[in-house]
């Protein structure tokens, strides 16, 4: 990946993450949204941002769906953040590998204390 794409990664997640923390006003949001990765096509014009949703799964399901509803609106707001030539076309995809490393976590923690 170039420097210059790096670059765009980076600003892409950090204007997603605020635009969804900030911008959207949408009631089905719920928990900590958090933008995982950005992969971006070589000319820019395609993303996939993966994001992980901290909550419980039916807030969960509930704020993927708010999410994929509200695609158009965060893209208008990354092409009025973002000096861009073309504002890729963006694409949700949810990332549990948080929530899962996590839940290692725990497990490792309970057979150190010896309550597994």
């Amino acid at each position: 990946m170039s420097l210059r794409n790096e670059r765009v990664r980076k600003t892409l997640m950090k204007e997603i993450a605020d635009i969804i923390q900030k911008e959207l006003k949408d009631s089905r949001i719920h928990g900590v949204v958090s933008i995982t990765d950005i992969e971006i096509s070589h000319d820019n014009s395609f993303a996939k941002v993966y994001y992980s949703v901290f909550a419980s799964d039916s807030e969960k399901e509930l704020t993927i769906k708010a999410i994929t509803d509200n695609t158009p609106k965060i893209r208008y707001e990354v092409g009025k953040r973002v000096r861009l030539r073309l504002t890729p076309e963006l694409r949700f995809i949810p990332d549990d590998s948080l929530e899962r490393g996590s839940n290692v976590t725990e497990l490792i923690n309970k057979i150190s204390r010896g309550e597994i």
